[in-house]
């Protein structure tokens, strides 16, 4: 029992429960909470900046083989893209079978989606220029080159790990703040929405669900076991990153805990420093499959029949577009919006019916990304022949 209550998760559980019953009772005082959580999120993206440039920066210089370096991020970009589109395709092939939206759509709850629907173009250019922690990584790739060719880069190197001790510290001490986080996060979404919110659209939600589940078990799990590693013993090795990210429905608060984790699993900081930050703009298997079943869904509500000729080009344009679904607000829509557009077939005013529900939905999504980079960032060091220590990982940090 001892060893339970000094555990963040237990906190950060119990506080998610509390949230869920104050936002049910009290819904027009959570409503008020929404600021603790995205408090949170603002100070521990202060802290991800940093350690996006020093652990890439860091992992860079200290390879000294800059042919290393593109041989990590090519074999990362191709995995990226392989997990990526089989990700589009079971949200595809799950949403044909399960049919979520073959339901009366006269009941639904419609918001108003024109914000989102005004401009329809998301290319390379406004990615990188909305995205920081893009900016971030490319100047931290760029410095990583430039220091292998400086008279002095051991003590620059020195300098940097020094650096990065210090951020980590500090960042060890703002998540005890987490559980306040979650609990406002979790009492904002459901004193907001309410959970007759989520009725209607149920059965959306249910296939979501589950596809996440299959995907994270089964696609993810055959993986991790091709390299005689434990989906299950990974997930309790991340546990507490998973219900922060639960709890404040984001990813970005788990980033720089679990790259620590994983590095303490034995994944070398070059690997872990190129992989989950580039996996968090490019990696996002949660909300591939997010994306490919709602376009299903909102055809399925218009009655509109798509051929296989078309499923194969929507998952092609989505393939691009979802590449800029992270750091950007209300991106996701953004990128729907533009693929229905590209499409011309399916009316992009179905996305009022996903407003509604989208917050129940992020969680999942946010959850099977972290997971996702998680496997990713492990896969990319065996293939660098690196010795992963899973089950030691787990004890060192209980």
């Amino acid at each position: 029992m001892r060893k339970v209550l000094t555990h963040l998760s237990f906190y950060v559980l119990i506080a998610i429960v509390a949230g869920i019953l104050f936002g049910i009772y009290a819904p027009a005082k959570a409503i008020q909470l929404e600021s603790i959580s995205k408090w949170f999120i603002s100070i521990i993206k202060w802290f991800t900046l940093p350690i996006i440039f020093l652990t890439v920066s860091l992992g860079i210089a200290s390879m000294g083989d800059l042919k290393k370096v593109g041989r990590i991020g090519v074999r990362s970009l191709l995995y990226f893209e392989i997990v990526s589109t089989l990700s589009l395709a079971i949200g595809v092939l799950v949403a044909l079978w399960l049919q979520p939206g073959n339901i009366n759509k006269a009941g639904l709850q419609i918001q108003d989606p024109s914000k989102y629907t005004k401009s329809t173009e998301f290319n390379l250019v406004s990615i990188i220029a909305q995205n920081i922690n893009l900016q971030i990584l490319l100047a931290a790739i760029f410095v990583g080159f430039a220091l292998n060719y400086f008279p002095k880069r051991d003590k620059y190197i020195h300098h940097l790990g020094q650096l990065t001790h210090i951020v980590f510290t500090g960042l060890k001490y703002v998540m005890y703040l987490a559980p306040i986080a979650a609990f406002g996060g979790m009492a904002f979404a459901i004193g907001k929405y309410g959970l007759k919110t989520i009725i209607p659209l149920g059965k959306l939600m249910g296939t979501m669900y589950l596809t996440m589940a299959l995907f994270i078990f089964v696609i993810l799990g055959l993986i991790l076991k091709y390299y005689q590693l434990s989906i299950f013993k990974l997930l309790a090795h991340i546990k507490e990153e998973l219900l922060i990210v639960f709890g404040t429905s984001s990813s970005e608060p788990a980033m720089p805990s679990l790259m620590n984790k994983l590095e303490k699993m034995g994944c070398s900081k070059s690997v872990v420093g190129l992989v989950v930050p580039t996996g968090y703009s490019f990696n996002l298997d949660g909300t591939s499959i997010y994306l490919s079943m709602a376009v299903i869904f909102i055809a399925q509500i218009y009655n509109v029949h798509l051929s296989t000729t078309e499923l194969v080009t929507m998952i092609l344009i989505l393939m691009l577009t979802s590449k800029g679904a992270a750091g950007v607000t209300g991106s996701g829509f953004i990128v729907l919006a533009s693929t229905l557009a590209s499409m011309q077939k399916i009316p992009i005013e179905g996305l009022a019916f996903l407003l509604g529900i989208d917050k129940f939905m992020s969680e999942a999504r946010a959850i099977t990304n972290i997971i996702g980079n998680s496997v990713a960032t492990i896969v990319i060091a065996k293939m660098e022949g690196e010795t992963i220590h899973q089950i030691q990982a787990e004890k060192n940090l209980n």
